[in-house]
């Protein structure tokens, strides 16, 4: 079989205690050019080598403050600089999210994720954010918000609540991001994951394809998150949902072969994270899904909306993991 990973040459007692290599851009866009099969085969032994993989982790999404960003992310419906279908919404009472909770856990998720359409939290905003925190925690589920870019201290808060997850995505590789947001840097983004490391919340950082990105844009972005010390716990891989009135409405579809190439080539260079089918899965056909299983893929977003585009219906989910004998976690 191919094999390509990073290297280093150590002595025995060096290696026990060195770092772990780095994975080059180079080393990643060489995973994207094995042939499919070599490529499937890797990801899937390297899945099985440290997850069952035949299970599949189930997560929830609800927006819980929508529209009216100030930034000009290209591909989101949420800014206030676009006219999209989005409608401004307040910030939601902490009793309805807790009610969305516990719908979702009946459903099955183990894990609630709350999102806000902001650049980053305001005092007042964190304090009833921590407040469906610790309601959506008493319910014994997992608990990960979005939040935007955190301020010093605010991440701290945010653990004190007993928060699990932090959502932030690295959107691009840092080469192509100013081509798809201007108000803010790519190292903004780095900061908050730092800040949220800091304070002992677990990461979830991945990004989204589609969006006219190269291959080298791509393997970048992957090879920049499996170098993050450590590599996020879980891993979102999203398919651009162009959405009418965002810069980004007329972007080609991406190829699915090189969708599922970036799904192996993330659980090869991440092969302790949860990579997640994100965004896009409500077009992807059974068949497209079972691949992605196959490539790495053990953890999806379990409900019927994200934060302002469809996903598949519940029960479309349940009918594929007994199709293919997948159990939920």
């Amino acid at each position: 079989m191919n094999t390509i990973s990073p290297t280093v040459a150590l002595s025995p007692d060096a290696a026990a205690s060195a770092p772990k290599a780095k994975w080059t851009v180079s080393q990643v866009e060489a995973l994207y050019q094995l042939p499919l099969m070599d490529l499937l085969s890797r990801a899937h032994q390297v899945h099985c080598e440290n997850f069952d993989p035949n299970e599949v982790q189930r997560s929830a999404l609800i927006s819980i403050k929508t529209g009216g960003c100030s930034e000009d992310c290209s591909y989101c419906s949420q800014s206030a600089r676009y006219k999209t279908p989005t409608e401004r919404e307040a910030l939601m009472q902490v009793e309805e999210v807790l009610a969305a909770a516990r719908e979702a856990k009946e459903k099955g998720a183990t894990r609630f994720c709350m999102g806000a359409a902001w650049r980053g939290p305001k005092e007042k905003e964190l304090e009833v954010v921590t407040r469906m925190i610790r309601e959506v925690k008493s319910l014994g589920m997992e608990t990960c918000v979005t939040l935007g870019m955190l301020k010093d201290g605010q991440a701290e808060k945010l653990k004190e609540a007993g928060l699990d997850y932090y959502n932030h995505n690295v959107d691009t590789d840092a080469d192509f991001y100013d081509q798809v947001i201007t108000t803010h840097k790519h190292t903004d983004r780095l900061d908050t994951i730092s800040k949220v490391r800091e304070a002992g919340i677990k990461v979830c950082s991945g990004g989204i394809l589609g969006m006219g990105e190269s291959r080298r844009n791509r393997a970048a972005m992957v090879a920049q998150l499996a170098n993050l010390n450590p590599p996020p716990d879980s891993v979102p891989i999203n398919n651009l949902v162009p959405i009418p009135g965002t810069p980004m409405a007329e972007k080609e579809k991406l190829d699915n072969f090189e969708f599922l190439r970036t799904i192996a080539a993330a659980r090869i260079a991440m092969p302790k994270s949860y990579v997640r089918l994100s965004a896009g899965r409500e077009s992807m056909t059974d068949e497209m899904q079972a691949l992605c299983f196959f490539a790495g893929a053990n953890s999806i977003f379990y409900c019927e909306k994200l934060l302002t585009t469809e996903n598949r219906v519940s029960n479309r989910d349940q009918m594929l993991f007994e199709k293919l004998g997948l159990r939920a976690v």
